[in-house]
């Protein structure tokens, strides 16, 4: 039964202190957690009840904004996690409140607090806090960067997709560096992408991301830089209602576009009106080749599917394209789009002169300096051999060998001929022991 001084704090008027410090230590759960709920109480007293037994009161404390930084130092590291919850909604609506000198003292505390939530075990801490904080410019650049590159997409995409702190330099450092599956995509639809950075996404060859950036008008895209989206966009029926409806489309890029969409697609490009006539009259030219293609590839294709002929293997259609002189890197990138991984490592062969089962050994080692070697050998480019790692030989980001200066390769010819030449010794020991 609450005694009169607790109906008295509740009826709206504050306590003397020696009240509230008689309610802080009743053993009323109901008036203490009353008690720590105002903003009127003590900092002293609210620092007290930030370690009280009971959680719904250390909650409250967790949620007053009248809380001082100390106890939510203590509060960061409750065990339970609905107090850190409520602590990290807390903070994040408090840091926009929080600059200038006069208060850095509390602004370094409130780092301190945020740097603790931020490594939360719990992802629900870690999302809230990147919520809160992902459009605020007052705070650490360091700990938006922490947020970006945490492991689960709900964290790190609302600061990659808004927070005004990571510059276009942060974002393609980021991305060479290797984020979560999911992040690239959250880059690419923020308000703002110059070409260098709309560059460096297109080069994760990520379908998602870059399905996003062609569906961002406000994204700049390099005429080189839709080229080599083009050059992949056959294989990839994700980007064709995108790149239809793209905006300021040259006049070679709408000609391509014309050359494998689908006849729905192709109808609405056809009905544009922002399309000069010179644009609109390679249009039609494309359209009219696309039909003779089409007839062409028909007759071909039922010569192939006759009785008795034979059955084209991946290692056979690579054999044919290095033939002709198509086997290059936008052939093995959209065959790798395609998960067709044996006309993948087909292709590798070719292109390296390397025995089949070395190329084979090096990509099922998951051996990143084996498969950069071998793309190095192949002569592709470093970008595509980052794709070949992580998707082919499914070698984890973090143990990824990445480009250095964006393109370069991190390994020296030597290095790279060195690497080729464990692969082939180890392929002669097992041949021996075997």
């Amino acid at each position: 039964m609450l005694t009169d001084f607790v109906k008295r704090l509740f009826n709206g008027r504050p306590p003397d202190y020696e009240t509230a410090k008689d309610l802080a230590r009743t053993e009323d759960v109901g008036a203490r957690r009353r008690l720590a709920k105002r903003t009127d109480t003590r900092p002293e007293l609210l620092y007290y009840l930030a370690a009280d037994p009971s959680v719904d009161v250390r909650r409250e404390i967790a949620g007053n904004r009248a809380t001082p930084r100390q106890a939510d130092l203590l509060l960061a590291r409750d065990a339970d996690t609905g107090v850190r919850v409520d602590l990290a909604e807390k903070i994040g609506r408090l840091a926009p409140e929080l600059s200038g000198d006069e208060r850095d003292a509390i602004c370094r505390l409130t780092w301190q607090v945020l740097d603790i939530l931020a490594a939360d075990q719990m992802v629900r801490v870690r999302r809230i806090l990147s919520e809160a904080l992902k459009k605020i410019t007052t705070i650490p650049p360091a700990l938006i960067r922490r947020l970006a590159e945490d492991v689960e997409l709900a964290v790190a995409a609302p600061v990659l997709e808004y927070s005004p702190l990571l510059s276009e330099e942060d974002l393609c450092g980021l991305i060479e560096r290797g984020l979560t599956p999911g992040a690239n995509a959250a880059i690419a639809r923020r308000l703002s992408v110059g070409g260098g950075l709309a560059e460096a996404i297109v080069a994760q060859h990520d379908i998602e991301a870059t399905a996003a950036l062609l569906a961002n008008h406000s994204a700049q895209i390099r005429e080189e830089t839709l080229d080599r989206i083009l050059d992949r966009a056959p294989a990839v029926e994700r980007w064709h209602a995108p790149l239809v409806e793209r905006p300021l489309l040259p006049t070679s890029a709408v000609r391509r576009i014309a050359s494998f969409v689908a006849n729905g697609l192709l109808a609405v490009l056809q009905k544009r009106t922002d399309l000069d006539a010179e644009t609109v009259a390679a249009l039609l030219g494309a359209v009219e080749a696309r039909l003779a293609r089409e007839a062409s590839e028909d007759a071909s294709e039922s010569a192939r599917q006759a009785p008795g002929a034979p059955v084209e293997t991946p290692e056979t259609k690579a054999g044919r394209l290095h033939a002709a002189g198509r086997l290059n890197e936008p052939c093995l990138a959209m065959a790798l789009d395609k998960g067709e991984h044996e006309f993948v490592q087909a292709g590798l062969t070719l292109r390296s002169e390397l025995p089949s089962g070395m190329v084979r050994r090096v990509i099922q080692a998951q051996n990143a300096k084996g498969v950069t070697a071998l793309a190095w050998k192949a002569d592709l480019s470093m970008r595509f051999a980052m794709q070949l790692q992580m998707r082919l030989a499914r070698i984890p980001p973090r143990n990824m060998l990445v480009a250095r200066d964006g393109t370069e390769y991190p390994l020296s010819p030597k290095e790279c001929e060195w690497q080729l030449e464990l692969f082939e010794s180890l392929g002669q020991r097992a041949g021996a022991g075997g």
